[in-house]
């Protein structure tokens, strides 16, 4: 009825000013009109008033030449009004042009508005359905099956709209970063909301970008990202207010909102205080609103919305000479304005990067022996090997994730397969879960099962199964070690390595003293091998080595 009464003002007004404006066209017709006979009867009276003086007196000619003068500055008079009742006729088509327009904004509006609404109460009322169907869904898989065959048939529970009594989960998440727009470095911001129910069902989500350019630029970082925070988290609340839920859960990653919101800590700043009083004030509108302090994981959904926001905003379309136009994008790293299809994204953080920045990122922490993590300087987030295959070769994706496997294994847990054309890379509780599938009895004998080639080997002797053999019979009646065990003891004589007992695997010193820590974490002499215990040797060799622990500069 509202929008109906606002309707009809609207149009009344529209109606108004329409028949003033043809009012106001008619009388300054009528005006000119009337004007103009003023000015022909005003003529023709100074034409005889002129003929008169020629023949009259010199008193009578005095009299003229007033009648004349008085005819001129009535004339000029006259024609001076049309030229004022000009500019106001353009004031006034000015003015009622302007009240028009704006008349028209409200209509468009008010229809808005009322759209906006329409598309609310529907979403509402399918939030309804959806939370009686799961109640609905969640009552007869409780039924047991003999009443569910007896009478599962009767079962009826028609949808009614009412009040929900289910709760809600509202995640926010407020992020503003520095960006590079082709030369330019700008700071923008983004807000992601999720809304999810009980089972963390999505059914409603916002990504919208933020102006922080003046709170960015300021030298309080810490409230800049609180204010960023603390509008997503209004944002949500106003979403799920719009939504009419009555009972909601807003989770949050960020310390320092959490206690601003729960009150525990009471800030200085107005600007963050004004947010946190309107938190406090849409709390209340709620039957229940509580907030939650998660780990910033719970919250990727929010997260990659507030991303997806901020990359709206450092995007521009460009013609890719073919006719058509692609959205781009700049590489913080090497500067080049770059298809955004050509930008990866890392994920958990979601920073991004060319292709080949990020090719050569990959290459140089492989030939440093460690595994690649987001460029992002103070970014702990591991790049998933798995979505790299976009720019990777596919050995060099294999080699990384050979390396990932090699690193998530301990020391002390590692099996290689013993066969040479497999060397499979294994965890000794890996190995023994797949060897107990098919073999009974392999935990006690030393049999193990090769996950990749599927050939048994020894876990003890580190060499293929040798069936009908024990262990002790086996280092019998092989006395000798194999060639390519040769091969490498040789090899480590020639180089000085010397092998771990505890893992036995080789190492190298290469500088410093003879104290070797292996990566198993067992701790021994590198001259002789013996055992070091409480940080001390329990044999008489040296230390160290002046040779290893001065060097020569160049």
């Amino acid at each position: 009825m509202e929008m109906e009464s606002e309707s009809a003002v609207l149009t009344e007004q529209r109606r108004e000013i329409e028949k003033a404006k043809t009012l106001n066209s008619d009388l300054e017709f009528a005006f000119n009109l009337q004007m103009q006979e003023a000015m022909t009867a005003s003529l023709s009276m100074t034409a005889s008033t002129s003929s008169l003086s020629i023949t009259a007196s010199t008193s009578s000619l005095s009299m003229t030449a007033s009648t004349s003068s008085l005819s001129i500055t009535a004339s000029i008079s006259s024609s001076s009004t049309p030229k004022n009742e000009e500019a106001e006729v353009e004031d006034f088509d000015c003015c009622s042009t302007l009240f028009l327009e704006n008349i028209e904004r409200l209509e468009q509006e008010r229809k808005d508005r009322e759209e906006s609404e329409h598309l609310m109460r529907e979403m509402r009322e399918d939030l309804d359905r959806r939370i009686h169907d799961q109640n609905f869904a969640t009552k007869i898989m409780n039924i047991p099956d003999d009443e569910w065959e007896e009478y599962g048939d009767n079962y009826v529970d028609p949808f009614e709209n009412g009040e929900r009594v289910s709760f809600f989960k509202l995640f926010c998440k407020g992020v503003e970063s520095e960006e590079r727009i082709r030369d330019m470095k700008v700071i923008v911001g983004g807000i992601g909301v999720a809304i999810c129910d009980s089972k963390d069902n999505l059914i409603f989500e916002v990504s919208k970008g933020i102006d922080v350019g003046a709170e960015g630029s300021s030298s309080n970082k810490s409230c800049a990202g609180v204010s960023v925070e603390l509008q997503a988290l209004i944002e949500g609340l106003n979403a799920a207010f719009a939504l009419d839920l009555k009972y909601l859960t807003f989770f949050v990653d960020h310390s320092m909102l959490y206690q601003y919101v729960t009150g525990a800590v009471q800030t200085q700043n107005s600007k963050i205080s004004t947010l946190v009083n309107q938190v406090s004030l849409l709390q209340k509108k709620f039957a229940d609103c509580k907030p939650s302090l998660v780990a910033c994981s719970d919250i990727k959904f929010a997260f990659r919305f507030a991303k997806d926001a901020i990359v709206s905003q450092i995007t521009w379309p460009a013609d890719n000479g073919h006719g058509k136009r692609k959205l781009k994008e700049t590489c913080v790293i090497c500067y080049e304005d770059t298809a955004v299809d050509q930008i990866f994204s890392v994920d958990g953080c979601f920073h991004r990067y060319c292709f080949p920045c990020m090719k050569q990122h990959f290459e140089v922490k492989l030939l440093e022996g460690t595994m690649a993590k987001c460029p992002h300087e103070g970014c702990k987030s591991e790049v998933s090997i798995e979505t790299c295959g976009k720019f990777l070769d596919p050995k060099l994706v294999e080699i990384m994730s050979q390396r990932k496997k090699e690193t998530s294994i301990a020391v002390t847990e590692k099996v290689y397969c013993p066969y040479p054309r497999c060397s499979a890379l294994m965890s000794k509780s890996e190995v023994l879960e797949y060897t107990n599938s098919s073999f009974v009895g392999g935990e006690k004998c030393g049999a193990r099962k090769c996950v990749k080639c599927h050939f048994f080997f020894c876990i003890n002797c580190r060499v293929p199964w040798h069936y009908n053999m024990t262990c002790y019979d086996y280092k019998i009646s092989k006395p000798n070690p194999r060639t390519e065990d040769k091969m490498l003891d040789s090899l480590a004589k020639r180089k000085r390595w010397r092998q771990c007992v505890m893992c036995k695997n080789m190492v190298e010193l290469a500088e410093g003293c003879y104290h070797i820590t292996c990566r198993c974490g067992y701790e021994f002499c590198y001259t002789c091998g013996a055992k070091w215990k409480n940080k001390k040797p329990t044999c008489s060799c040296p230390i160290w080595d002046e040779r290893n622990i001065i060097r020569d500069r160049l």
